[in-house]
């Protein structure tokens, strides 16, 4: 329980998993993270992008380090949980961030390769429980921690024009995970709590005509005028990983721009 602001959002002491913490939000999110004293570990496949991201994060100081694997794959991600601890003697805090994406028509499906389907479900839902699950019994031996899982205002509602039923669903089922985890690890002061993006601003903005024509429409129907920026998730998911939100648990933190309101 905090006693006062000064140090409410620090977290300084603290180590943080972040899945996919080598680009996009995952990148957001473990700048924000370094730059309030964590010390970082960033799970990913793309291992000369998480080192260029260790080389950013140096200037905040504490220790950062990179750990090759994927979170489909359950032997893999034991090992990299296990380095992680054994590194760092404890993980205070997951960031379940790891997702792709697929536009795919249902109606035009081939029921002989449903890849579309089954890779999404895998890595945004069938990541997400698996890490939670064996981060969690880390936690467990250390006195508690906070997960974070990345889902998506597309998990309220169903975005346009774009078809995305397999990322959506999956979403979606990330969202009650998180209920669900929360209500079953709170009695181990593990809290777990989700963010919800919208649509965040890119490095390189598209330059396909088509592409572009939807993106300004995507805009025109946030509120705030404008997309996300990855820093801006950072900083929600400081507060949910800091001791200011001790007492939160098991909440959807929409983050859209005002997006799913206008929809």
């Amino acid at each position: 329980m905090i006693t006062s602001m000064e140090n409410a959002f620090s977290l300084k002491g603290k180590t943080a998993l972040i899945t996919g913490g080598n680009r996009g939000i995952g990148r957001g999110i473990a700048t924000a993270m370094a730059q309030c004293g964590a010390d970082i570990a960033i799970m990913a496949r793309d291992e000369e992008a998480g080192k260029k991201v260790l080389e950013e994060l140096a200037a905040y100081g504490g220790n950062h380090r990179f750990y090759q694997g994927t979170v489909t794959d359950p032997a893999q991600a034991k090992s990299v949980v296990e380095a992680v601890f054994e590194d760092y003697r404890k993980i205070d805090i997951l960031v379940n961030n790891s997702g792709i994406f697929r536009w795919f028509n249902v109606l035009e499906m081939d029921p002989n390769d449903l890849r579309d389907w089954y890779d999404v479900i895998d890595v945004n839902l069938n990541g997400v429980f698996i890490m939670a699950m064996l981060v969690s019994q880390k936690m467990k031996l250390t006195g508690g921690g906070s997960i974070i899982n990345i889902s998506s205002n597309a998990a309220h509602i169903v975005n346009i024009p774009q078809n995305t039923c397999s990322y959506s669903s999956a979403k979606a089922a990330v969202d009650h995970l998180t209920r669900c985890l929360a209500v079953e690890f709170g009695p181990h002061k593990i809290r777990v709590n989700s963010i919800c993006p919208g649509f965040v601003e890119a490095d390189n903005p598209p330059d396909d005509p088509e592409m572009k024509a939807i993106v300004d429409m995507w805009i025109s129907r946030c509120p705030t005028g404008r997309f996300t920026y990855p820093l801006e998730l950072g900083a929600l998911a400081v507060f949910l990983a800091s001791d200011a939100s001790e007492n939160m648990t098991g909440s959807i933190n929409t983050m859209d721009s005002g997006y799913e309101l206008s929809r």
